[in-house]
């Protein structure tokens, strides 16, 4: 069955898997840079007090954009990726998750350098797991739908990036955009993220025959982590834009 979906592959002839990605990655890497700079150049007053926050979430957001809108497109283009998450693969797939890759890695180094401290060790810990779990497929050029439904979770990033520059420009929580945005967060939290990684875990547990032990047990750490991790962002959201809300609420009255 493997062999036959396979057939379809959508990859130029003249394109070496490898190479290709990788020239993308370090391209990529470039590009958030120097997207990074029109960041700062372009930050508002009022977010003066936090450069390098305003600087990092809005790279951060060109990054959602990107490639969550890319990872839905790519399936549109090919839905016989979506039957076979390991072996089907196109060129548009390789290409996402080798841009997504660079930009990963441009984090990593700009967190390492501008904001070493405990509460980006979450942040790194995920891109440290990514980069490995997508590198494996930029460099395989196996299990590249699998990389990009992952990527499908950056379309509820969109939104929660959106909130953070909110805050960085001081709006109100009580603010109709803002609650009407951490609405959209909230509800594209369980749809692109709680959803997804769930439906990928249990795929990943049918599936685990066709997997050899080593990239399933590197998946399974994956899942495990960013299910961990998701779990906890999802409270914070929740007690910060609705709970605490709430209380506040029932406290002036």
């Amino acid at each position: 069955m493997a062999e036959g979906v396979s057939s379809l592959e959508i990859w130029p002839s003249n394109i070496s898997g490898a190479p290709y990605g990788l020239c993308l990655v370090a391209v990529s890497a470039v590009v958030f840079y120097l997207s990074s700079k029109v960041a700062a150049f372009t930050r508002p007053k009022i977010a003066d007090k936090q450069k390098w926050r305003w600087k990092n979430i809005s790279v951060s957001l060109l990054h959602a954009a990107i490639t969550g809108i890319w990872s839905i497109l790519c399936f549109v283009d090919e839905p016989k990726m979506m039957e076979d998450l390991i072996n089907v693969h196109t060129l548009q797939g390789h290409t996402l998750i080798s841009i997504s890759v660079g930009y990963f890695i441009y984090d990593i180094v700009d967190m390492l350098v501008y904001q070493r401290n405990r509460q980006t060790l979450e942040l790194l810990l995920h891109h440290f797991v990514i980069v490995v779990c997508f590198g494996i497929a930029i460099l395989t050029k196996l299990y590249v739908g699998y990389a990009v439904l992952a990527l499908s979770v950056e379309l509820n990033s969109i939104f929660l990036h959106i909130r953070q520059l909110m805050q960085c420009c001081s709006y109100s929580k009580t603010n109709s955009i803002y609650r009407l945005n951490s609405l959209i967060n909230l509800g594209t939290f369980l749809g692109f993220r709680i959803l997804t990684l769930a439906w990928m875990t249990r795929w990943i547990v049918i599936n685990k025959d066709l997997v050899p032990l080593p990239f399933y047990a590197l998946a399974s750490l994956g899942l495990a982590t960013m299910t961990v991790m998701n779990i906890i962002l999802f409270y914070r959201l929740l007690q910060s834009d609705f709970l605490r809300k709430e209380k506040s609420v029932k406290k002036d009255d």
